[in-house]
């Protein structure tokens, strides 16, 4: 079976400005894939491209194995979207826009269930101009799933959303994965990609510079200890048989794996040295994998212009 998404060496430009430069990414049925990126990334232009909103100046898209440009009436009626750009006609309740989008499909779900669903029943006769924004997101969530996709690309989902709401969409993106969806998502909270994604694509001025799950990119085995006073690292290293580098005053990286005797020969350590332990973990955060990815890539093309 084809990827329900299929993006390959895209490059879309705006004149002489490339916004996004030779992007390959694939999602299938089932899977939950998160963009990230800085703005400016390309995250946006990708996805309107893979909607069909915009015209590839060259590579390939593919969405349920359809053009979106030339099969544009079938990948909308198979696809749910929720973009960061458009809303609901302002006096338009909840209620009434689904009611209403819903007899634009041949089998739609039941109003009732998404407004349910997704925590609106409470506002589902409030106008949209006196919707919170986390309300506004979630109503533009139940008219993406009206349809019943088996693709939903979500641009931002969580923007403006309170964390009840935040609870919401996860639980939904959970369902739908389960249920078979293909998701594809942007976004730039990074705590949230841990909790939903099954893989992470991270782009950088309109290119991709790392995708895999997070243990792939979290790197090579490593404990990051937090201390309460400084330690040399060279003489930590030479106990524990690893390199030790110093990633701020009171925060060590140590290039080895946890087992428990690399674990009491490191509270040996920092009992001898009278330091106290605060914290201690297996590998990077998604932040800080993401940041470091992020900085040598600025660095490569520093280093590029300055060649």
């Amino acid at each position: 079976m084809s990827s329900a998404i299929t993006i390959d060496n895209l490059r879309v430009s705006f004149a002489s400005h490339a916004a996004v430069d030779d992007v390959s990414l694939h999602v299938d049925y089932g899977d939950v894939v998160a963009l990230l990126g800085p703005n400016g990334a390309g995250k946006t232009t990708t996805v309107e491209t893979l909607l069909g909103f915009r015209e590839p100046d060259a590579g390939t898209v593919r969405v349920h194995g359809l053009d979106p440009r030339r099969d544009h009436r079938e990948v909308v009626r198979r696809t749910g979207a929720l973009l960061q750009r458009g809303g609901v006609w302002f006096p338009m309740t909840p209620r009434q826009v689904l009611e209403l989008t819903a007899t634009y499909y041949d089998a739609p779900r039941e109003p009732n269930e998404l407004l349910t669903l997704l925590d609106l029943d409470g506002c589902a006769r409030t106008p949209w101009r006196r919707l919170s924004g986390g309300e506004q997101q979630r109503t533009l969530l139940a008219l993406a799933l009206l349809g019943r996709p088996r693709v939903l690309v979500l641009d931002e989902p969580t923007t403006a959303v309170d964390p009840e709401g935040r609870q919401v969409i996860r639980s939904l993106i959970s369902a739908e994965r389960d249920r078979g969806c293909a998701l594809l998502i942007t976004t730039h909270e990074l705590d949230e990609a841990e909790r939903v994604a099954d893989r992470l694509v991270i782009m950088q001025r309109g290119r991709v510079i790392a995708s895999g799950t997070l243990d792939e990119l979290a790197g090579e085995p490593e404990l990051i200890v937090e201390v309460a006073s400084p330690v040399d690292p060279a003489e930590l290293g030479q106990r524990l048989s690893c390199r030790v580098d110093l990633d701020g005053p009171l925060r060590l990286r140590c290039a080895t794996t946890s087992s428990p005797e690399i674990l009491a020969t490191m509270h040996a350590y920092l009992s001898d040295a009278g330091v106290a332990l605060v914290a201690l973990r297996t590998r990077a955060s998604l932040e800080e994998r993401y940041l470091a990815l992020i900085a040598n890539e600025r660095a490569s093309e520093h280093a590029e212009d300055h060649a």
